[in-house]
C-alpha cells in the first residue's frame, strides 16, 4: 500500500508515521531524514540540498522529487510506503502521481491529521529543551519538570527553542495552510482522504488511521 501522511506541525505525523509502518509493514519514508541521509552520506542530490540549506534557501521541488524517487525506488519500498513530509504542495504532488504512474501504481489512502491551531500552538510552544542534553525534553502543560526552569535528568537548564516560540509556530502554520494545505483539496477530489482527528491520545489517533485505509490495506 501506498499512503501520504498530511498535517500541520504539531499534529503528531512523526509518531504515527512510525506506528502505523511498523503496523503494516511497509518503510516510513521522511523528506526530513531523506535530506539529512543524503548530506552524511555525500550523495550528489545531497551537496545540492547541503548548499541551499547554508544559504538559508529551500530546497527545490526537483531535488525533494528526485530524493523521493530514489527511495520509493529501493526493494524494500517495493511492497508500498508511508510518506511524511512530502508532498508538500501541488506540483510536488502531481510529480509523485506521475512517479507512481510510470511504476503502473497509485496512491492508496491519504490520512490528514487535523488539530485546531491554537492545539498547534500550545503543543510547540510549550516544549522545554534541556541547553545540557536536547534529548531531555519537557512540556510546560503536558510533561513539567520538578523544579520549573530545571531538568530532572542532569540539572541543566530548561530552554524555549526559537523554533519552538509562538510567533515562529505561527508563521510555519502560515506556511502549511498556503503551500501544503492545499494538497488536501487535489487528493479529496480523488477520493483519497480521510480526515483522521489528532487532538486524541496516540493509540486512538493510530487506531482510527488504521480504520479509514481501504481493507485490503488495514488487514494485510
Amino acid at each position: 500500500m501506498r499512503i501520504v501522511l498530511v498535517g500541520p506541525p504539531g499534529a503528531g505525523k512523526g509518531t504515527q508515521a512510525a506506528l502505523l509502518a511498523e503496523r503494516l509493514s511497509i518503510p516510513h519514508i521522511s523528506t526530513g531524514d531523506l535530506f539529512r541521509a543524503n548530506i552524511s552520506q555525500g550523495t550528489e542530490l545531497g551537496k545540492q540540498v547541503k548548499s541551499i540549506l547554508s544559504e538559508g534557501g529551500l530546497v527545490p521541488d526537483e531535488v525533494t522529487v528526485a530524493m523521493a524517487a530514489d527511495r520509493m525506488a529501493r526493494p524494500d519500498a517495493e511492497g508500498g510506503f508511508l510518506l511524511d513530509g512530502f508532498p508538500r504542495n501541488i506540483s510536488q504532488a502531481k510529480a509523485l502521481d506521475g512517479l507512481l504512474a510510470e511504476g503502473g501504481h497509485a496512491l492508496d489512502a491519504v490520512l490528514d491529521l487535523e488539530i485546531p491551531e491554537d492545539e498547534v500552538v500550545r503543543r510547540i510552544a510549550g516544549r522545554r529543551t534541556c541547553v545540557k542534553d536536547s534529548s531531555h525534553t519537557f512540556h510546560v502543560h503536558n510533561k513539567p519538570p520538578r523544579t520549573p526552569g530545571v531538568c530532572d535528568v542532569c540539572g541543566g537548564e530548561l530552554r524555549q527553542r526559537d523554533d519552538d516560540r509562538e510567533e515562529t509556530v505561527r508563521k510555519r502554520l502560515a506556511i502549511y495552510h498556503e503551500e501544503t494545505e492545499p494538497i488536501i483539496g487535489y487528493y479529496r477530489e480523488q477520493g483519497l482522504v480521510s480526515t483522521i482527528p489528532a487532538v486524541a491520545p496516540v493509540v486512538e489517533v493510530t487506531r482510527h488511521a488504521i480504520e479509514a485505509l481501504p481493507a485490503r490495506d488495514r488487514d494485510s
